[in-house]
């Protein structure tokens, strides 16, 4: 048998055989979830069977329990994978130490910039919420929502408290305002239009930072 040593490690054919078994395996699971993630998007979670998921890969039912032991399984995966990127996105934003202003315009680009790569799953959280967050194992989409809020709040109070936000909005509603038109947007956008993700990002951080009259403002408080 013939043995190659790299860097002070040994491979040999049959260590690189299960490596690129272990590839594979991996590569037809993120498949799986790609797939179950489309039609979860189109038809909703409830009434997605395992059996559409199965028809839809080109394999038996009793397959893909090989990979997950149930449709939940998958859509746990498709919702944390999202959650756990658009948060860590939003903690390094705020661990850069910039002015509120900055942190909320890259908050908002990281926001649309969700919308291709984790589409589905942007699609599934607003149709079936209300519907996952019955089952504990779902626990974890609370949370993430309210650290999602506490970190937007946080930042817009930063900016009110140093005079770059005007003092007589709401924060939380004003979060909620952003929330609703940044997730929303993954209903009508589409990639290859006129503007992609980055444009749509810097139209409306234009319109949330600018406003849309010119002149005096006639909505400020005394």
């Amino acid at each position: 048998m013939t043995t190659r040593k790299n860097s002070g490690t040994t491979t040999t054919p049959a260590k690189r055989q299960r490596a690129s078994s272990s590839g594979s395996a991996s590569e037809r699971r993120d498949h799986l979830v790609k797939l179950a993630a489309e039609l979860f998007a189109r038809k909703g979670f409830q009434a997605t069977t395992v059996r559409e998921i199965a028809d839809e890969a080109g394999i038996l039912s009793g397959s893909l329990y090989h990979h997950f032991d149930s449709k939940e399984t998958i859509v746990d995966e498709v919702l944390s994978t999202f959650l756990d990127d658009l948060i860590a996105r939003y903690r390094a934003a705020v661990d850069t130490s910039a002015d509120a202003r900055t942190v909320l315009s890259e908050m908002v680009r990281i926001g649309f910039g969700t919308l291709e790569p984790h589409r589905a799953a942007i699609t599934v959280m607003q149709n079936d919420w209300n519907y996952l967050r019955q089952f504990e194992r779902f626990n974890y989409l609370v949370k993430a929502e309210d650290e999602v809020e506490q970190i937007w709040v946080t930042q817009i109070k930063a900016g009110q408290a140093a005079g770059l936000f005007r003092a007589d909005v709401d924060p939380k509603l004003t979060y909620r305002m952003i929330r609703d038109t940044i997730w929303v947007a993954v209903r009508w956008f589409r990639p290859g239009g006129r503007l992609n993700t980055t444009g749509l990002a810097e139209h409306y951080i234009t319109v949330l930072f600018d406003g849309l009259a010119t002149g005096e403002r006639t909505t400020q408080k005394g």
